[in-house]
């Protein structure tokens, strides 16, 4: 493209604009994975962990974590000229899935981070989306220190479905996301042809 106009001459393309939700237990990196592809400074609605909260905030495994997302996270990313995402990252905590519906409308599918750590945590988020038939990706969060167990091994304690992606992946690393981001893209429109078919046939 050459001053806003493309080699041949033509306007630039308008771009596709596609949702994608970034799901997942409390403290599994969302926020992080927002942030780290997001071309534009990210919105977050974060507040301090208080004493009040201890009783419901389970922070076992993430004992540094001091604050925590509320109502959602915001963020966009250009996959190419013509190919534009925009991110929410939902609130992990239960008291907080209220919003998941009105985030998850109009939503193409969904990335949901998990932790081998706190694996349980992510349990909520994969049966959320099987059960609205929102196509989803599972995306394993690295964390330094934590042991790295064999995808298939994680797709077993999942009980994942055969056709449900899942990727290892660093939430801070931009190309990362980006690759998960791809997957799940991809996932997606897979997903919404083969319904396609079968509602034809």
């Amino acid at each position: 493209m050459i001053f806003g106009r493309t080699e041949q001459g033509k306007p630039p393309v308008e771009p596709v604009t596609l949702k994608i939700l970034v799901a997942g237990g409390f403290g599994v990196g969302k926020t992080t994975l927002v942030g780290a592809v997001s071309e534009i400074r990210p919105l977050r609605t974060e507040e301090l962990l208080t004493e009040a909260g201890r009783p419901v905030d389970d922070t076992s495994g993430v004992e540094g974590k001091h604050a925590t997302t509320v109502a959602m996270d915001f963020g966009r990313i250009s996959l190419r000229e013509d190919l534009v995402l925009y991110l929410f990252g939902t609130p992990g905590q239960e008291r907080f899935w209220f919003m998941w519906d009105e985030l998850s409308e109009g939503a193409l599918g969904a990335v949901v981070l998990a932790d081998t750590r706190r694996l349980e945590d992510c349990f909520a988020a994969v049966d959320y989306f099987e059960r609205r038939s929102i196509p989803f990706l599972v995306g394993v969060n690295c964390f330094e220190g934590a042991v790295r167990y064999p995808v298939e091994d994680v797709r077993r304690a999942l009980d994942l479905d055969d056709d449900v992606p899942l990727l290892p992946c660093d939430a801070r690393d931009r190309e990362s996301v980006k690759e998960v981001l791809i997957g799940v893209v991809q996932h997606a429109m897979v997903y919404a042809a083969g319904r396609h078919r079968a509602v034809s046939t």
